[in-house]
């Protein structure tokens, strides 16, 4: 008898995972078996790549800056990522909630004393004064935490959030390329793309999360919750967290991410608020004013920065400044697939705006309150005690504490925060390596979530125990240095499109399909002054625009070109329709449209007697979500005549061949 199993349903892409997984396993299980070794091997290339080719990295981060801040003045400020009509998803703060807690996550609590404390601390800098040590410490923070960070996550993000919103393909980095490797990009080419992002993306999260789990049982261990941070107590934190991490991320974006985040951002603040109340208030606010003059006042020389004239800072350089910009951009593929999955809607304006300035700010404000009440109690209170603890992150934090009243419900509440950036950071990156793992399915098994999470959460474990992390975090760097030359290719690709997409809707019809004249004028002028109520203007679309759309549809046929009329309902609207096999169909159509009128004008005299609050009018649309106008002055022949400029303009866009990418029906069909 055979025993037949029941086939598990999964939406897992074989040329993408399965590639990835032998690569993530290869690589974790060598870290755990020979973590010197590897860890020698790895920083032996890592070394290479900083001190030869840090140049890469600093023009990289230089033109994602320029490119940015010219988008965001520039005419394709207002291209939306979406259709012309589609509207953002989330509330403004939970979209910035969401963005912030998955770019920053753990890093932040992690940094925010330490970092500062290292840099006013490092022998290097012992020439300067106590006073320049703190300033250059703030300043080198906020360099390294600021607008340069989040160009790197906003470029690939907005890269992302383009071709997946406005051409409708795949939310995955292969889409980027679209422009340039066309249908290339669904077979080999696009899978080597989305290995590469899968496993930098998984690498990225382990190492991140291995790193947490040491802080959050560090603090513990402060507050003598737990005797000891060893490995059986970590295995318990990562155990629960990752617990929560898979429970968030089956719930989905919409419920699970979101929450956490808002609940994350609102702590955060309440926290920030609470420190800087009961630190040296008056200090922390003026040396964040004069921190914030002092970082714009050397922005260009922080960017263009090298230190090849001061060849003693160069290797704090190499593992400060090139070290961030690697990291950062090794995080970029996750944190990018992420925002430009919640930031549907937003215009490329609105996005640069809000990913470079908000979190940025924010960033800034965080880093002098926690640092500079660090430096400051170092210098006048604690007598060099926390500078001592510089090399122990894993610990400042709760120090620092300790010299701050409410010490202990500041420890407690640290704890909780990092515990909610370790859930939102596993649970949006669970949720974005099966979205890569699968050519972004738009519904997938839950136990695939469970899969990623656990993988997580054991190879993680694995490499804590061996001593493997470190080996980990430097094959992360690695990985930087190519996808930089990706997100560099990303700008040639973006470049391109939104050229194609100006000029799409730039279009202007030819001079001879304007469809005004001068006959029936003082019928026209009764149009003109009276105002429509939601039943007049449905008889309007029922009569003139029906009779205008059969016309049309019995010549388009006598022409050899089959077209249909659909109707619908709630609101009332009409609509001809031509198919097309190969590129977006042909759609012009009519709408009850309501709109508010103004108080003043219900008074007004000089205007026929308005009596409703709302004013309806038809409405045109068009299938590519251009802006439509009201049409209630139109006769039956100037509808048929405004209908055939619009598809004499659909003709002639779809002719030229650089339109392919934008107009075709099939882009989306060709990724799956």
């Amino acid at each position: 008898m055979m025993i037949k199993f029941p086939k598990i349903r999964t939406t897992l892409s074989k040329g993408v995972t399965l590639p990835s997984l032998i690569f993530i396993l290869g690589i974790c299980l060598l870290s755990a078996a020979f973590p010197l070794l590897t860890e020698d091997l790895l920083n032996t290339v890592k070394s290479f790549i900083f001190i030869n080719l840090n140049w890469v990295y600093v023009w990289a981060v230089t033109i994602f800056v320029i490119f940015l801040v010219y988008l965001m003045f520039s005419k394709y400020g207002d291209i939306k990522l979406g259709s012309n009509d589609s509207k953002p998803q989330y509330s403004f703060f939970s979209w910035v909630s969401m963005l912030f807690a998955a770019g920053m996550g753990i890093g932040l609590m992690y940094f925010s004393v330490a970092e500062p404390m290292q840099h006013y601390s490092d022998p290097v800098f012992d020439g300067n004064t106590l006073i320049n040590r703190a300033k250059n410490a703030q300043l080198y923070t906020f360099f390294h935490w600021g607008i340069h960070a989040w160009a790197i996550y906003g470029m690939v993000g907005l890269s992302l959030a383009y071709f997946a919103h406005r051409y409708r393909l795949p939310l995955s980095l292969r889409s980027g390329f679209y422009p340039l490797l066309k249908d290339k990009i669904s077979g080999r080419w696009g899978n080597a793309i989305d290995v590469f992002a899968l496993c930098s993306t998984f690498f990225g999260i382990t190492t991140t999360l291995g790193f947490g789990v040491v802080q959050i049982s560090s603090g513990l261990e402060t507050l003598g919750i737990i005797p000891e941070s060893s490995f059986t107590y970590q295995i318990a934190i990562v155990t629960i967290l990752v617990s929560l991490s898979i429970f968030s991320a089956v719930s989905g974006v919409d419920k699970g991410v979101r929450i956490l985040s808002n609940i994350n951002v609102a702590s955060v603040i309440v926290l920030l608020l609470a420190v800087l109340a009961l630190g040296p208030t008056v200090y922390l606010i003026g040396s964040f004013t004069e921190g914030l003059g002092n970082y714009f006042n050397n922005f260009f020389n922080l960017t263009f920065g090298t230190h090849v004239y001061e060849e003693e800072t160069l290797p704090w350089f190499y593992n400060w400044t090139i070290l961030y910009w690697a990291w950062w951009i090794s995080w970029s593929p996750y944190v990018g697939l992420f925002i430009a999955k919640i930031s549907k809607g937003r215009t490329i304006r609105e996005f640069i705006a809000a990913v470079l300035i908000l979190p940025t700010l924010f960033n800034f404000i965080w880093m002098s309150v926690f640092g500079n009440s660090a430096m400051w109690i170092d210098l006048n209170i604690a007598d060099g005690a926390l500078s001592k603890l510089a090399t122990d992150p894993d610990a400042l934090m709760f120090r620092f504490f300790e010299y701050l009243p409410l010490s202990t419900v500041f420890s407690f509440a640290t704890i909780l925060i990092i515990v909610i950036f370790f859930v939102t950071s596993a649970d949006s990156g669970i949720f974005v390596m099966n979205g890569i793992a699968t050519k972004n399915a738009k519904i997938s098994p839950k136990w695939q979530i469970i899969f990623w999470g656990v993988l997580l959460a054991t190879l993680a474990l694995l490499l804590l125990n061996a001593g493997g992390l470190q080996a980990l975090q430097s094959m992360t760097l690695i990985t930087a240095l190519p996808f930089s030359i990706i997100v560099l290719l990303f700008i040639v690709s973006l470049v391109k499109a939104l050229a194609i997409d100006r000029s799409y809707y730039e279009k202007d019809f030819s001079a001879s399909t304007v469809p005004w004249s001068g006959e029936s004028w003082k019928e026209r002028l009764k149009q003109i002054v009276s105002f429509k109520d939601s039943k007049t203007v449905d008889q309007f679309i029922q009569t003139t625009v029906r009779s205008a759309f059969d016309e049309l549809q019995a010549e388009f046929q006598s022409n050899g070109i089959e077209a249909k009329i659909n109707t619908h309902e709630d609101p009332t609207r009409i609509e001809i329709e031509i198919h097309h096999d190969v590129v977006n169909n042909f759609i012009y159509g009519v709408e009850n449209h309501a709109r508010e009128v103004s108080d003043y004008l219900l008074t007004e005299d000089n205007l026929p007697d308005i009596r409703e609050e709302e004013n309806h009018f038809p409405k045109s649309y068009f299938g590519d979500a251009r802006e439509g106008y009201d049409v209630q002055l139109f006769t039956k022949n100037e509808l048929i005549s405004d209908v055939l400029k619009h598809y004499e303009r659909f003709i002639e866009i779809i002719v030229e061949q650089r339109n392919e990418m934008f107009i075709s029906i099939n882009a989306n069909r060709r990724m799956k």
